[in-house]
């Protein structure tokens, strides 16, 4: 987050994130000392992200969870304005990345900055994996992790190939037994999310460039997957208010508006 933003200190800055799943970015930016808005349209990440507040800022003085939809035009509206608008990986899940991005973009103050992951458009490949995460949603919740090791399996077998050309095998079987320590998470549990991870939208690099220009802002600091398997990040900047809309201040909300 530091370097994608080319920030060390948050002090004094609104963050919203959006889209909030665990908490653990929400976590980081209100130990950077920014105030920090949390919301997700799943009750289980909105509870995870209330027990981090719990745990590591018991006075909840800074930082706000509740549950909100990106979709949600009035919710969005009700939360005011950021210096910060953070959503990796998130609004290409919602169902309407186009209209999610809207609300995102809306949320962002003057001068402030969105920084968003989105899955990257292989074209063909793209499809295919669309069909294949709604073809998991489909199925009897006790076929999904068969058909999960299904699908992932000519992967795995090839990364292991590879990995055995190299050094015997030990980089791929270490990514098993130490995946946690990178991800905070298990790898199986990590390629279930993958396969299972829909609705699931695309968006080539100049479609979010382009649909954020013509929104007032500009490109600040960009990461591509190098037009592989993954997701493109941007940092842009709103450098104004569009033509004939009022200013956008990161003034502190009415608390009866917050999210708890």
């Amino acid at each position: 987050m530091r370097s994608m933003l080319g920030m060390e200190s948050m002090e004094g800055l609104r963050f919203l994130d959006l889209g909030c799943g665990s908490g653990i970015f929400s976590l980081a930016a209100r130990d950077l000392g920014a105030e920090v808005t949390s919301i997700d349209y799943d009750p289980q990440s909105v509870g995870c992200a209330k027990e981090l507040r719990r745990r590591f800022y018991p006075d909840s003085a800074g930082w706000d969870v509740g549950q909100g939809d990106a979709l949600d035009v009035a919710g969005m509206t009700g939360l005011g304005y950021f210096d910060i608008v953070y959503s990796w990986g998130v609004l290409h899940h919602t169902g309407d990345l186009w209209k999610a991005m809207g609300n995102a973009t809306n949320a962002v103050c003057d001068g402030g900055r969105l920084f968003v992951a989105i899955y990257n458009d292989q074209g063909m490949n793209s499809k295919i994996w669309k069909r294949i995460k709604r073809r998991f949603g489909q199925l009897p919740p006790p076929l999904r992790k068969p058909y999960a090791a299904i699908v992932m399996l000519p992967r795995e077998l090839h990364l292991l190939s590879v990995s055995l050309v190299r050094d015997g095998g030990r980089s791929y079987f270490r990514s098993w037994t130490h995946y946690g320590e990178d991800r905070g998470m298990s790898r199986w549990h990590d390629l279930l999310d993958w396969v299972g991870g829909y609705p699931f939208e695309v968006a080539k690099p100049e479609e979010v460039f382009n649909f954020c220009r013509d929104r007032g802002f500009v490109l600040e600091s960009m990461r591509t997957c190098a037009g592989g398997l993954g997701c493109n990040e941007f940092v842009l900047r709103r450098t104004g208010c569009l033509p004939g809309a009022a200013g956008r201040q990161a003034d502190p909300v009415d608390p009866t508006l917050r999210t708890r």
